[in-house]
């Protein structure tokens, strides 16, 4: 089983991206409208980073989404990793 902390980074920066994507934003894009560099978009789509909260707001905004919708996303995708390793 991998750790907990590990999938919800993941799941978070695949969210974030696909969110992105289907703006059809670049990361540099999303990066001007967040205040951040482009790198750390990277970072965090890959997820090797972990934006705090206040910077998940911030990069809903950037992305035109509330993120009371981004965390529904973000549980839905990590409820169907769970239920795929028999967690749930």
């Amino acid at each position: 089983m991998r750790d907990q902390s590990i999938i919800i980074k993941q799941v978070i920066g695949k969210t974030i991206k696909a969110i992105r994507i289907k703006k059809s934003l670049s990361q540099e894009d999303l990066a001007h409208e967040c205040n951040v560099d482009r790198s750390y978009i990277s970072m965090i789509e890959v997820g090797r980073n972990e934006p705090s909260v206040t910077k998940i707001f911030e990069l809903c905004k950037g992305l035109k989404i509330k993120p009371s919708d981004f965390f529904k996303l973000v549980e839905s995708e990590y409820e169907k990793i769970q239920e795929k390793s028999g967690e749930i």
